[in-house]
């Protein structure tokens, strides 16, 4: 059961769809963002393990992301910033229904204004599966352990998409996230 859901779950948040990423993000106000020079990679408490792969995938996409935005990764306590992240897999069930509907006779439909009519209808029905992927990056200040920044990205998820297309999509999910990196102080 664990190792299905680890599966599912790396499948899924690389997956791909044919909705968007939906990207949200917040961050302290408060926060001076041009000191964080460095970061570090730190395990969120509670959160869900992935697979190895999974977890080295996300990781680089966003060591890629950090990487372009001037900021070093280091392996040490030293670090401006700890960097961890979280992801989750939700499903909804959709149904599906068409109707087939033949016929003649009266005016306005079947049995409308002038008079009556023959004819048939038949409906029929489907379920299937929406797999929706989450995945949250949060950055906290390592001087007093605060949370500064939290990106989220979601999206429709696609768990037969082929690895490239899956690395494809969560290379841009990531850049569309960090678009918003360094926040910008209105």
């Amino acid at each position: 059961m664990k190792k299905t859901f680890l599966l599912s779950l790396m499948g899924l948040l690389l997956g791909t769809g044919a909705i968007a990423q939906d990207v949200r993000y917040n961050f302290d106000k408060d926060t001076d963002f041009s000191r964080f020079k460095t970061y570090k990679w730190v395990e969120l408490k509670n959160g869900t393990k992935l697979d190895n792969l999974a977890d080295e995938q996300i990781k680089d996409a966003v060591d890629a992301q950090l990487s372009a935005k001037g900021l070093n990764k280091i392996d040490d306590d030293s670090a401006n910033i700890f960097v961890g992240y979280q992801a989750a897999v939700g499903t909804e069930k959709q149904f599906t229904s068409y109707s087939t509907d033949w016929g003649y006779g009266g005016g306005w439909y079947r049995g409308g204004w002038y008079g009556g009519g023959m004819g048939s209808s038949t409906t029929h029905g489907s379920t299937s599966t929406i797999y929706n992927g989450q995945l949250s990056v949060d950055m906290y200040d390592t001087a007093n352990k605060d949370l500064v920044w939290r990106g989220v990205v979601s999206k429709t998820l696609d768990p037969k998409a082929k690895p490239e297309k899956r690395q494809k999509n969560l290379t841009k999910a990531l850049t569309k996230l960090f678009k918003n990196y360094p926040p910008v102080k209105k």
